[in-house]
């Protein structure tokens, strides 16, 4: 069964909309955010993503002012997530998804999620019988599917739905430049779904503009193939690209990224294999300039005696320093702190060199765990 609906891929994520105030995340602008709905509903997309805290608790208003008060419930689809920072009590997971449905006005959700699961996350979703919960909403038709956003690395990803078979997607960071990466583990995480036949959500397919925003070397590269194709279009097709991935989220704040995203993706065609071939060009060109110059050999790891995760940290900081400036909210943080449930801390590190003894790359292994404490843990 396609829970999908056999949609257009692309969804509107309603995250990053535009706003009156720039130093204000909940001064959405309504009225700019009502043409973009009608366009993107007009191009014959239909997947609308939001979430309790989105734009200062204020996109659930705003998609009950711009799209379910304004629209047949039958022409869209709606995600809604619950998130495990907001819940305390059992009582606070019914008070918050009552809450959703008139602040969204949806009548119900097509999709509901629990949200940021990792091994933190994870405990309290289970302390507070998340999963039971979920799925009897989904009996009283409250939700249609259900199934969980996730930051953490592949081994917890294949743990839970290998304990929750019942879950239906999964909702997955996804991205060219973090494919690879020890840190996000895209690929990794990406085939566990696989593994489990679960079609996956991505999220984050242009690093939160990260990848709209390249070096010019990148850039160059992508423009001498396909001149008319905007920077964004080439990570977007990326993620959309891989057979399992049945809907690719887009955080859009203007007019004029909606219209481009739903130009590219109208009828979107998998990457060529010389696309693929200057994407790969542009990973490297892109982590050439990284602080941290680690392959991920993790030689380093088998004998530390405080067991630091010191490729996945590396990599860690490395992308978070690739981010574009101003950026309220980057991934790398939380992916740093759920890894930290399991491996000792950056600041953990005793000095004691067998690291730098094994280190093929001859990395100051010591020194570059301080730096990584220093920007994660303050």
């Amino acid at each position: 069964m396609d829970i999908f609906q056999n949609a257009k891929k692309l969804g509107f994520g309603l995250m990053r909309l535009p706003l009156t105030d720039p130093n204000d995340g909940g001064s959405i602008d309504l009225e700019q955010t009502k043409q973009m709905v009608d366009a993107f509903l007009g191009r014959g997309f239909t997947y609308f993503d939001t979430a309790w805290m989105y734009c200062a608790f204020q996109s659930e208003n705003a998609v009950k002012t711009c799209l379910t008060s304004r629209h047949p419930r039958d022409s869209f689809t709606l995600a809604d997530k619950l998130h495990a920072g907001f819940i305390h009590s059992l009582e606070d997971r019914d008070t918050i998804f009552s809450t959703q449905l008139e602040k969204t006005g949806a009548g119900y959700f097509d999709y509901y999620l629990l949200h940021d699961m990792g091994v933190e996350h994870y405990e309290i979703y289970k302390k507070f019988d998340c999963f039971t919960w979920l799925a009897d909403k989904k009996a009283r038709g409250l939700v249609r599917h259900m199934g969980f956003s996730f930051h953490d690395n592949a081994e917890v990803l294949d743990k839970i739905l290998t304990e929750h078979p019942e879950v239906e997607f999964v909702q997955l960071q996804i991205n060219y430049l973090d494919w690879d990466s020890e840190g996000v583990q895209s690929r990794q995480c990406y085939e566990v779904a696989v593994k489990h036949g679960k079609p996956v959500i991505v999220m984050e397919p242009v690093k939160g503009g990260t990848l709209a925003k390249v070096p010019a070397g990148v850039e160059k590269l992508f423009k001498e193939y396909a001149p008319e194709a905007s920077v964004p279009s080439w990570a977007i097709r990326f993620a959309a690209s891989l057979s399992n991935v049945k809907m690719v989220l887009s955080g859009m704040s203007n007019m004029a990224q909606l219209l481009d995203n739903t130009g590219f993706m109208q009828d979107v065609q998998p990457l060529c294999a010389e696309e693929e071939n200057r994407i790969r060009q542009a990973v490297s060109l892109i982590n050439s300039s990284i602080a941290i110059p680690c392959t991920g050999c993790a030689y380093c790891t088998g004998g530390c005696p405080r067991h630091i995760a010191i490729p996945q940290y590396f990599s860690l900081y490395n992308a978070d320093l690739q981010e574009v400036e101003g950026k309220s909210w980057k991934p790398q943080g939380e992916y740093y702190d759920n890894l930290t449930n399991t491996y000792g801390k950056a600041s953990d590190c005793i000095g004691c060199g067998q690291c730098e003894g094994v280190c093929p790359q001859h990395l100051p292994i010591i020194e570059n765990l301080k730096q990584v404490a220093r920007h994660f843990e303050i």
